[in-house]
């Protein structure tokens, strides 16, 4: 039986660590590359920040217009992906990965209009920086002192058929900076003062270049990685199976985005459990219960299995269930809201420890404390 819809689209993804490295531009090149080839290729969103040499080199594809949406008094340009579907080209440039719509959009985020295209058989190119990952949001607001508000979850870019890093050093891109080539001068200077730190760059373009490795480790054969197993006559290869414990503090959103990251690079199983003393959340009040469905649907946006155990002893909750699911890690935080709780909290991460010692129990910093 043969089906009608259209095999899915494949996705590369430009990836650089910070604005005007040369993501749009290279992108743009290889436009011009699959057109001389005779295939049909067109901008479906460009954004040309002003850039001379960038608004050049997009002259001579076919653009499709942009939508726009009225919002609170105001009108917005978004791309429009109802008319690239209409259209139908082979490959579709989309620029800025990352981006959210304005309210009142088909779609909340511009990686979901991506989706639509691929699903309808369309080959798209496109771009984003490394610090708009969810799972790196904390470690990069407290290397750079910068919280990214717009982010995307790790497993759209995992689903990336191809991930290329545009990399400049932070030299040379902090000269092209200061000639004016990134941003008009005072937008420049304003750069320089916060994100366009050196230091920041070169942080930012070591993670940049550890996540187009990951990327390219995580497309190798899976032969590959059964084969020291294999070799030892052992079968396959142990997995490793992750369980994170969510509460309604804060710092679970760190946990969360944690432990998401590491079973990425394990490619380990992912759970994620809360232990309730009562029925409904009973137990909680309203801003907590608030806070845990918050932090519960964050980790099933990030394709985290979630489950809610009951019980009065909680410790004891959470490593039978970890042992009747052949967990091998898990996560814990230690809350540090006043000195009471946090010595209540201590007491309840090393009997975690204690009743799990045939697992490894992680516990992530608090940092919640420091200002967003």
């Amino acid at each position: 039986m043969t089906s009608d819809a259209p095999e899915r689209g494949r996705l590369k993804v430009f990836l650089g660590y910070a604005a005007g490295v040369g993501k749009t531009y290279q992108m743009l090149s290889e436009a011009h590359d699959l057109k001389r080839r005779g295939i049909d290729v067109l901008i479906g969103y460009f954004e040309p920040h002003a850039r001379k040499e960038t608004i050049a080199l997009a002259e001579g594809l076919e653009t499709v217009p942009r939508k726009t949406i009225e919002y609170r008094g105001s009108w917005f340009e978004e791309m429009d992906t109802e008319a690239i579907l209409r259209r139908q080209p082979e490959v579709a440039v989309v620029d800025e990965f990352p981006h959210t719509n304005v309210p009142g959009s088909p779609r909340l985020k511009r990686w979901e209009d991506v989706d639509l295209l691929l699903v309808a058989g369309i080959d798209v190119l496109t771009t984003m920086n490394v610090q708009h990952l969810e799972s790196l949001n904390d470690q990069i607001w407290h290397s750079t002192g910068v919280r990214v508000r717009e982010t995307i979850p790790d497993w759209v870019l995992k689903q990336a058929d191809e991930v290329v890093m545009v990399d400049l050093t932070p030299r040379a891109l902090l000269n092209r900076l200061e000639r004016g080539v990134v941003y008009a001068p005072e937008r420049a200077r304003q750069a320089l003062d916060n994100f366009f730190k050196e230091s920041t760059l070169v942080a930012l373009r070591e993670l940049a270049m550890r996540q187009a490795a990951y990327a390219v480790e995580a497309r190798r054969p899976d032969d590959e990685d059964v084969a020291p197993a294999a070799a030892t006559g052992s079968g396959a290869q142990a997995a490793e199976h992750l369980l994170l414990v969510i509460t309604p503090d804060p710092s679970s959103a760190a946990l969360i985005r944690r432990g998401r990251r590491v079973a990425d690079y394990l490619r380990a199983d992912c759970l994620a459990v809360y232990v309730s003393k009562g029925k409904d959340f009973a137990d909680l009040p309203a801003d907590e219960q608030e806070s845990l469905q918050r932090h519960l649907n964050f980790a099933r946006g990030l394709r985290i299995e979630t489950r809610i155990l009951e019980g009065t002893d909680v410790a004891e909750a959470i490593v039978s269930f970890a042992r009747l699911h052949d967990v091998t890690q898990i996560f814990v935080t230690r809350e540090k809201s006043s000195a009471l709780r946090s010595w209540f909290a201590s007491a309840f991460v090393q009997r975690i420890v204690n009743l799990a010692r045939d697992m490894q129990v992680t516990v992530v910093a608090d940092r919640s404390t420091r200002k967003a």
